[in-house]
This record gives C-alpha cells, sequence and structure tokens, in this order.
C-alpha cells in the first residue's frame, strides 16, 4: 500500500525508555500514524512502542485522539498515513492475524440481553472458533478469572455496570489475546467496581499480558501501570515510564514542615541551610523548596529538635500524574 508523505513537525514527544524495558520483545509499534477528517487531525503523527508486558495508560481529555488511535490498531479504523504493527503484524496487509492476537474493548459495547451470561460468552467462543468441549471450559475458565462464576446462569440484563464491564473482558479474553486495548473500562463504574477492574488488570499483566488502557482517573492509572502516554489534540506530547515522567515534573524537592509552636522561628533555624533554596510559611506549616531533586535533607528534622521545636509534619510533598498532566499538556480540546 502507497503511503502519503510524512510532513515535518514539532519535536517528539518524551520517551525514554529502562534497560530491563529494553530487554522484553516490542509488541505495539507506531510511526508517524495519522488520522485526519477534513481539516481537523485527530492523531497527528503519533510514535509509540509498547514492550511485552507492558501495563500502557493512554491520558487525554475528550476529543484528543485517543479512542481514534485504538481504533487504528483494532484495524477498525484506516490511518491517513503512518504505519503501526502489533506482535510484527502490519495494519494494513495482516488485519485478520492483528484480530487473532488482540482484545478490543470499546468504551461502550452492545450486549444481547436476553442471553445468560454463559450463553453470551458461549456464542462469542463460537465466532472465535472454539469449539466442542472446550468452548465450555474456556467460558468458565473466564468467568472464574473475572470472578463471575456465580453469574454464570444470570441473565445479562441484571449485571450491574461493573459486572457487565467484567464479562466484556471475559468476552476479550476468550481467544487467549497477547494484546488488550482497553477503552475506558473503568467509565461509569462506582468505587468497589473501579478497585475491582483495577485488581484484575493487574492480574492480566502478571499473567504477561501487554494492555493499553484509556481512562480519566489518573490516580488509577499511577496505581496500575508501568508505562504512561498523554496525548492532547492528536499529538502525543509524553510517553515514558511512570518514574520517568513524575521525575521530570519534580526538578526541585520539596518539604513540608510543621510544628507544635513558633513557625517563625523555626524557619529562621533553617535559614542558611546549604541544601535549602526557599522557605515560604503556608498557613501553620513550611514549604521548603531544596536546590535540587535529589538533595540529601535527612538533617533537617534533627535540627529542628535539637533547637527545641516539635515536629507535627515532616514529609515531600507528593507528586502524581494528576500534577504531572497539568504541567506537561497546555488543556486545549477539540
Amino acid at each position: 500500500m502507497s503511503l502519503s508523505p510524512v510532513e515535518p513537525t514539532a519535536a517528539p514527544a518524551i520517551s525514554i525508555a529502562s534497560q530491563e524495558s529494553v530487554a522484553r520483545p516490542v509488541v505495539v509499534k507506531t510511526d508517524d500514524l495519522t488520522k485526519i477528517y477534513g481539516e481537523k487531525r485527530a492523531v497527528d503523527r503519533l510514535t509509540l512502542e509498547l514492550r511485552q508486558g507492558d501495563l500502557f495508560g493512554f491520558i487525554g481529555p475528550n476529543g484528543s485522539g485517543k479512542t481514534t488511535t485504538m481504533r487504528m490498531l483494532a484495524t477498525l479504523l484506516q490511518p491517513t498515513w503512518g504505519e503501526a504493527y502489533v506482535c510484527n503484524c502490519s495494519i494494513y496487509t495482516q488485519p485478520k492475524e492483528i484480530r487473532k492476537l488482540i482484545g478490543y474493548m470499546p468504551d461502550f459495547f452492545g450486549v444481547y440481553d436476553d442471553m445468560k451470561v454463559i450463553e453470551y460468552l458461549e456464542f462469542f467462543a463460537s465466532a472465535y472458533r472454539i469449539h466442542g468441549p472446550r468452548r465450555r471450559q474456556v467460558c468458565e475458565e473466564m468467568l472464574a478469572l473475572v470472578d463471575l462464576g456465580y453469574k454464570r446462569d444470570a441473565f445479562v440484563t441484571s449485571l450491574s455496570r461493573g459486572m457487565t464491564q467484567r464479562l466484556g473482558l471475559a468476552r476479550v479474553l476468550l481467544h487467549d489475546p497477547q494484546v488488550l486495548i482497553l477503552d475506558e473500562p473503568a467509565s461509569g463504574l462506582d468505587p468497589r467496581a473501579r478497585i475491582e477492574i483495577r485488581a484484575l488488570l493487574k492480574r492480566l499483566r502478571e499473567m504477561g499480558k501487554t494492555i493499553m488502557v484509556s481512562s480519566h482517573i489518573l490516580p488509577e492509572l499511577a496505581d496500575i501501570c508501568n508505562k504512561v502516554g498523554m496525548i492532547e489534540l492528536g499529538k502525543l506530547v509524553v510517553c515514558a515510564e511512570v518514574e520517568e515522567v513524575l521525575r521530570r515534573v519534580r526538578e526541585k524537592l520539596v518539604l513540608w514542615i510543621g510544628v507544635r509552636d513558633d513557625l517563625d522561628g523555626a524557619a529562621r533555624v533553617l535559614e542558611g541551610h546549604p541544601a535549602i533554596e526557599s522557605l515560604d510559611a503556608k498557613g501553620d506549616r513550611l514549604r521548603v523548596t531544596l536546590k535540587t531533586n535529589d538533595v540529601d535533607y535527612s538533617d533537617l528534622a534533627a535540627i529542628l529538635v535539637q533547637a527545641g521545636y516539635r515536629l507535627t509534619l515532616f514529609r515531600e510533598e507528593e507528586i502524581n500524574l494528576e500534577t504531572a498532566f497539568m504541567v506537561l499538556t497546555r488543556g486545549i480540546t477539540a
């Protein structure tokens, strides 16, 4: 297939691979993947690599290009130009092979309300050409994996939203895919259901699956993902290990310190310390900015205690994916 010429563009997204990740084979790879609708670039020269066992969090606002990217990887949407491979199979020339290798779950998927749970899975198992006694066995195994065995004879229409999502995961796992592409699997779930989905994704990663999951719930992605990508207006602005993203955002370490009495006096005690860049009183606490990200501040607490102050707080300022997302993106939506 002839592809359109690649146009020049801005600097590539942040992308740093650890030595451990390099040892694992590349499972998903895109090269300048682009999708244009009229004058709108839904996905703009997206280049990334996922390695075997990665649990990749795909982050971005509505209309940023997450779903379009996932649909192209699932061979459900043709790119305008660029290339993508899943397990070394091209989305252009080997779509049938890719569909055997992936499990794709869209943000909203249809279920057959007049079927029982086990019937629903057996229907799709037959579509995957799983026949005979093996079909019932696989369906039972998937129900056990997603903890829905006790609902095997319930009608699909009776399931809660969280149970329906787990049933959807069971469905895409029937043919034992190597790659899972999950678009907002926790959307609309209550807190308990989100915890259950998160635990299930961790279990699937432990089984060696490579997982690409989009979500708006950033703290949950930080808890389960080893790698994240941030997309804005179709451009991948960040693609790195979670620890690297957080380290990049926190260029300087910040401490929060609280004392029982005389906050101003405690600030004077710490003034002039060689590790401290600045001190600011914020309410009943001190915000202490250190000169570098890796400076040794272990003696600060001892200095205050020796000066007669009783500590009520001494901790590093937390940096999370929400903070990183706000710093690294501009907040522009389509």
